[in-house]
């Protein structure tokens, strides 16, 4: 049995048919502060791309650099690809990142390994046996 998505107790559907206030209601107190200050241009901009996308008209795949763009409902099934300061990272919205940031999903950072000091390396590392 295939487990149905639930955000607050309202399936996918319901979610997208609802009106923004009441939407607004089931988010956290940061997505709402967020939301009801508004949206500037440029995320205007990204979320009608995200609604011509998932209608099949957009020819070109969706890039950008918002990543404190909040996942609503209606972007659920399409594909942005995020940029992570190096790269762009392609990110496919499904229902249970509604009311996240598209940002947490594109890690910005990576695993470093340090290799062994070398000849000059630091004050400290002049006892280091050299091989």
């Amino acid at each position: 049995m295939v487990k149905k998505f639930n955000y607050r107790g309202k399936e996918l559907e319901e979610l997208q048919k609802l009106p923004n206030d009441q939407l607004l209601n089931l988010f956290t107190a940061r997505q709402r502060r967020s939301l009801k200050r508004g949206i500037n241009d440029e995320k205007r901009e990204l979320s009608n791309e995200i609604k011509e996308s998932k209608d099949g008209k957009a020819k070109n795949a969706i890039r950008t650099h918002k990543r404190d763009l909040i996942i609503l409902p209606y972007m659920v099934g399409a594909t942005v690809n995020v940029f992570s300061g190096k790269e762009f990272t392609p990110i496919t919205i499904v229902p249970e990142m509604i009311s996240h940031y598209l940002g947490e999903y594109v890690i910005t950072n990576k695993r470093v390994s340090h290799g062994a000091p070398g000849v000059g390396a630091s004050r400290s590392s002049l006892y280091v046996p050299l091989k």
